[in-house]
C-alpha cells in the first residue's frame, strides 16, 4: 500500500469537482471543514466527489450481487440444493465483518489507507467475474460449492474495504458532510438498480431466469466494482497516524477493551446490534409473501423495490444523519417495526395476496433498512477519531459478526413456530433497537 501522498489532481479537474461539490454538499459561504485534517480542506471536494462515484459503483455492484435475492434467485433457479442457500447470508455478512479487528491493526501500520480499498474492490470484482464461468461449467453441489467459495473471498475483501473506508471518510470528508455523502450514493445507485429491475420486468421475471442473464448480471456487479475501485484509487488522502499498528493480536485484544472503557461507543455496538433486525426483516417478509401467494414475486419486483427504496429515501436519510444520526438509527428501527406489524396484521386477515400490497410491504422495509445502514454508518464515524476510528470499524463490526451468525437461531424457530413468529420476534427487536438508538450520545 502507498506510504506516500499521491501526486496533485489536474488543476481542470480539481475545478469540475468543487464546482459538484458546491451543487450536492455546500450550503454555506465559507467550506465546512470539521474534524479532518487542515491539508486535506483543500482537497476536501475532489475526496467528496471520487468517494461519491466509488460508493455509488460499488452499491450498485451489491444491488446486482446481492447475497439475499440475487444469489440465492441464481441457486434456486439452476438448481443447487438449499443447504447452499442457507450458506449464502452468514457468509456475505459475518465473514466481511469478523475478521476486521485484524485488517484495522495492519491499516494502521500505513499513514495512507485508499490502496486497501482498491485493492478489496479488484478482488471483489475477480470473485464475482469468477462466478459467471461457474454458471455454465457446473451444476447443484458443485454450483453451491463454487458460488459459496468465491462469495466467501468477496467477503473477507468487503471487510477490508469496510474498514478502509470509513477510515479515508473520516480525515478527507468534514462531519456534517459525510451522511449526504452515503445517502446520496445509494439514490445514485438505487436509480441504477431500477433500470436493471426493470429489464428484468421487461423480460419476464422468473421466466427470464437463465444462465445467460444471471451471468450478465454477475458481469455487470464484477464490472461495476473494478470501476470503483479505479475511481477510489484517484481519492486525495492525506497521511494519518499510524500509532496502535503492533502485533495484530495484541492490539485486537486491546480494541475490544474499548467495549470495557467507552461507554458512548459501547451504547453504540449494542443499539446496531438490535438494528440487524432491519437487515432481517426483509428475506423472512418474502418467504412470507410467498406463502400467502402475493403475486407470484418475481427477482425483477424485488430488485423494483429495493432500489426505488434508495433511490427515494437515502438522501433524506443521509441529510438527516448529518443532523442527528441517532434519530435516524431509531426513526428507522420504528419504521421495520411497523412494516411487519403490518405484514403480520394482513396476514392474519388473509389480504396478503396482492402482489401489490406486498411490493408495498417490501418497500417500507427496504426504506427502513437504508435508514438503519446510512444513520449507523455516520454515527460511527462521527463518534470516532482520526486516533480510534479504524478500531471503533474493527470492534463494532466484529460484534455484529457474531450477532450475524447468532441469527442463525431465527431459522430454529421458523422451523418449529412458524415465519410469523420469526416476524413477530424481529419486530419486537426493532422495537428496543428504536428505543436504544434514541437515548444515544449526540455526535454531529
Amino acid at each position: 500500500m502507498e506510504t506516500t501522498p499521491q501526486p496533485e489532481l489536474p488543476r481542470r479537474e480539481k475545478v469540475a469537482y468543487a464546482a459538484l461539490y458546491t451543487l450536492l454538499a455546500e450550503e454555506e459561504d465559507a467550506r465546512v471543514c470539521r474534524d479532518i485534517p487542515d491539508a486535506a480542506c483543500h482537497e476536501q471536494p475532489a475526496a467528496f466527489t471520487l468517494q461519491l462515484a466509488a460508493q455509488t459503483l460499488s452499491k450498485l455492484g451489491d444491488a446486482l450481487s446481492s447475497s439475499r435475492l440475487v444469489l440465492a434467485w441464481i441457486l434456486t433457479s439452476l438448481g443447487a440444493p438449499a443447504i447452499y442457500l442457507s450458506l449464502l447470508v452468514p457468509l456475505r455478512e459475518s465473514l466481511s465483518l469478523l475478521p476486521q479487528l485484524a485488517v484495522a491493526q495492519a491499516l494502521r501500520k500505513r499513514p495512507l489507507r485508499k490502496g486497501f480499498w482498491v485493492a478489496g474492490g479488484f478482488i471483489q470484482a475477480a470473485a464475482l467475474a469468477a462466478m459467471v464461468p461457474a454458471l455454465f461449467l457446473f451444476g447443484g453441489h458443485a454450483l453451491g460449492m463454487a458460488v459459496c467459495l468465491l462469495l466467501a473471498v468477496f467477503s473477507l475483501a468487503r471487510g477490508v474495504c469496510s474498514v478502509a473506508a470509513k477510515d479515508v471518510l473520516g480525515k478527507t470528508v468534514s462531519k456534517s458532510r459525510r451522511g449526504r455523502l452515503t445517502g446520496l450514493a445509494g439514490s445514485a445507485a438505487g436509480l441504477a438498480t431500477l433500470a436493471v429491475a426493470g429489464v428484468l420486468v421487461v423480460a419476464g421475471g422468473r421466466d427470464a431466469a437463465e444462465s445467460g442473464l444471471f451471468a450478465g448480471l454477475l458481469a455487470a456487479a464484477a464490472l461495476a466494482w473494478a470501476a470503483a475501485a479505479l475511481v477510489y484509487a484517484r481519492v486525495p488522502e492525506v497521511p494519518g497516524a499510524t500509532e496502535g499498528g503492533g502485533n495484530a493480536l495484541d492490539e485486537a485484544l486491546r480494541s475490544l477493551r474499548l467495549l470495557r472503557d467507552d461507554a458512548p461507543f459501547r451504547d453504540f455496538v449494542i443499539a446496531r446490534s438490535l438494528l440487524v433486525a432491519t437487515a432481517f426483516a426483509i428475506p423472512y417478509l418474502v418467504v412470507l409473501l410467498r406463502a400467502s401467494g402475493a403475486g407470484d414475486l418475481a427477482l425483477g419486483t424485488l430488485l423494483l423495490a429495493e432500489g426505488l427504496a434508495a433511490l427515494l429515501s437515502a438522501p433524506f436519510w443521509g441529510f438527516w444523519s448529518d443532523v442527528a444520526s441517532h434519530r435516524v438509527m431509531a426513526a428507522a428501527a420504528l419504521l421495520s417495526a411497523l412494516g411487519l406489524g403490518l405484514a403480520l396484521l394482513l396476514a392474519g386477515q388473509g389480504a396478503l395476496g396482492s402482489g401489490f400490497v406486498g411490493a408495498a410491504l417490501l418497500f417500507l422495509c427496504a426504506v427502513a433498512h437504508q435508514g438503519a445502514r446510512v444513520g449507523r454508518k455516520t454515527y460511527l464515524v462521527d463518534l470516532a477519531s482520526g486516533e480510534n476510528r479504524a478500531a471503533y470499524t474493527a470492534v463494532s463490526n466484529t460484534v455484529l459478526g457474531i450477532v450475524l451468525f447468532a441469527g442463525v437461531g431465527l431459522g430454529v424457530i421458523d422451523t418449529f413456530l412458524g415465519t410469523p413468529a420469526v416476524l413477530a420476534a424481529l419486530a419486537l427487536i426493532a422495537l428496543a433497537a428504536a428505543l436504544r438508538c434514541g437515548t444515544l450520545q449526540r455526535v454531529d
